[in-house]
């Protein structure tokens, strides 16, 4: 098995992260929530040199999806998550777009399968467990990478803050209450990218952080 590698692609004007994560032996892959920028993100994908076999999403905001449907078009390979909870989300992309003032350029999302609790998620033979963490989008989840201490969060924490709960789904009390019962826990060693800035740790956000000390 080879080592877990990352990338992160900085598209569209929400400046989201959108991320590659691979196996450096098989060069094989996922797309880990494409906003937009599809031409952007196949660039990323050639210079890496990688294949890719599946997209996942984190949640079904119009930043973290907008590039989805086009990319599987492109790349033939199915969309995975998030939880089933986001389903009116999904549905709602080309609102949400109107909404940004963005008619017309982004599609609505139907994933090949929705991702439980529990369940798990993999590159090869490095598995990701994915977890449930509503606050920021009711079908929010997180991949985590016990093996290499590393977890991608999309927008529930980031580093110095915490995702938005202004949007609709959003709750403030969902949101910190996923981030102490279910990030937190894996421990202060896990580093973590995020949907949006500069990747931390768990131990760093818990010492700093203003929304949890």
């Amino acid at each position: 098995m080879g080592q877990l590698k990352a990338s992160v692609v900085v598209v569209t004007p929400f400046q989201q992260n959108c991320t590659l994560l691979w196996d450096d032996e098989t060069k094989r892959g996922v797309v880990v929530d494409p906003g937009g920028d599809v031409p952007l993100i196949e660039q990323a994908i050639e210079q890496a040199g990688i294949e890719i076999d599946a997209i996942w999403i984190t949640h079904a905001h119009i930043d973290h999806v907008g590039g989805a449907t086009e990319l599987k078009r492109k790349l033939g390979v199915d969309i995975i998550g998030p939880h089933l909870a986001d389903k009116e989300l999904c549905e709602g992309i080309e609102k949400q777009a109107e909404m940004f003032g963005l008619p017309g350029r982004y599609q609505n999302l139907a994933p090949d399968r929705w991702l439980e609790e529990g369940e798990t998620v993999s590159i090869g033979e490095h598995d990701f467990d994915v977890l449930h963490c509503p606050g920021h989008a009711p079908g929010h989840v997180v991949f985590v990478n016990r093996a290499a201490n590393f977890a991608h969060v999309g927008d529930v924490l980031f580093a110095g803050s915490i995702g938005r709960t202004d949007l609709p789904g959003g709750d403030h009390e969902t949101l910190i209450a996923s981030i102490r019962d279910k990030l937190l826990p894996l421990g202060d060693e896990v580093q973590f990218i995020c949907g949006h800035g500069p990747p931390s740790s768990i131990g760093r956000e818990r010492q700093t952080n203003p929304f949890l000390t």
